[in-house]
């Protein structure tokens, strides 16, 4: 291997560990609020990229049909607890919150589609269609067992996965789709040619890292997420209500995997389970840091990138071999070295 050849593969690693950063950190948030072993996460990457490939082609992407659907059967769900309640008076703003609002983003991708907007505003719309669907997701598939054990939860997260991946193939088919880069500008630097592109990678990468960190340092609601992390039960009897850090948690997540897709979307062609592999990079990213700490996971992401990139080079049939048999010495250690629980039962 010489030089050049290692710097480049340098470049590529840290570009797809900046990705494997975000999943990382997004995965370890909603592990922490909610015990949830976040698998659907790639989804959301692959919903956010194909969205984006039809929008710049002038079609209508399928992900306004999850949107609404989903939105109504969580309103659904929402109404029957109500009336259930006797509590009627929810009804308007669950029917606005999970049935006007999904619309209205659906009516504007009708319309914005045929017209082929700005790159920018396109991207917009992606994250409109995209990121709702995090609450609806846990609404429906999550909240009714939120006391299941990590087990239960993971069983629920592998059918999420299933469910989610089978309307991607239903509604944005077999095709894979690669969108435009928001710049076509390169720079040399010595050996190597750094596109725009790359750098937007990294850069949002940075800049999501530091929102997190402002948003659990600086914000009310994300002081409250930290104290269902560290504990439920406590947050619970303090007022915080569980079933709103759940959805904030998995709003954040479904925010950072729509956003990684859009910027992934101009660098691989993305098909409707692409998402998965890219997931479970995250996933290994996080067990690298331990699950415990945003930095380490984030460090673990980076490493993964790392990772691939070489073994691409040496071994490039058994990368993702390579990548995910890292786990294995990471897990038994933990294994050896943690001590073993039954978890508490919450009433």
């Amino acid at each position: 291997m010489t030089a050049d050849i290692f710097l480049w593969l340098v470049q590529d690693g840290i570009t797809n560990g900046a990705i494997y950063a975000l999943l990382a950190l997004a995965l370890l948030l909603v592990f922490a609020v909610t015990r949830v072993i976040f698998v659907p996460q790639g989804e959301f990457i692959a919903y956010s990229a194909l969205s984006m490939g039809l929008l710049q082609s002038g079609q209508l992407p399928g992900t306004v049909y999850v949107l609404v659907g989903g939105g109504l059967l969580a309103a659904a769900f929402d109404i029957a607890v109500a009336v259930r309640e006797k509590a009627a008076r929810r009804v308007p703003r669950i029917l606005a919150v999970y049935v006007l609002i999904p619309v209205l983003i659906a009516v504007i991708a009708w319309w914005a589609a045929p017209r082929k907007l700005d790159q920018w505003a396109q991207a917009l719309i992606v994250l409109a269609l995209v990121v709702p669907l995090g609450p609806i997701l846990y609404r429906i598939a999550y909240q009714p067992l939120a006391n299941a054990s990590v087990l239960v939860l993971f069983i629920i997260s592998m059918a999420a996965h299933y469910a989610l991946s089978g309307l991607g193939l239903v509604f944005f088919g077999g095709e894979g789709l690669r969108s435009n880069a928001f710049s076509d500008a390169a720079f040399t630097v010595g050996v190597l040619n750094i596109t725009a592109q790359s750098i937007l990678v990294v850069s949002a990468s940075v800049l999501g890292m530091l929102g997190l960190w402002l948003f659990f340092d600086r914000t009310l609601y994300g002081k409250a997420l930290r104290a269902t992390a560290i504990n439920r039960v406590g947050a619970r009897l303090v007022g915080i209500p569980t079933a709103l850090s759940g959805r904030i948690s998995f709003l954040v997540a479904a925010f950072i995997g729509a956003g990684s897709g859009i910027l992934i979307a101009p660098i691989a062609t993305i098909y409707y389970d692409t998402g998965l592999m890219i997931g479970l990079k995250g996933v290994v990213g996080a067990i690298l840091g331990g699950l415990s700490s945003y930095p380490l996971a984030a460090l673990g992401a980076l490493g993964v990138g790392m990772l691939e990139s070489f073994s691409s080079f040496w071994a490039s049939a058994l990368k993702e071999t390579i990548v995910f048999t890292i786990i294995i010495p990471v897990l038994v250690w933990r294994s050896l070295s943690s001590r073993h629980h039954v978890e508490d039962e919450e009433e």
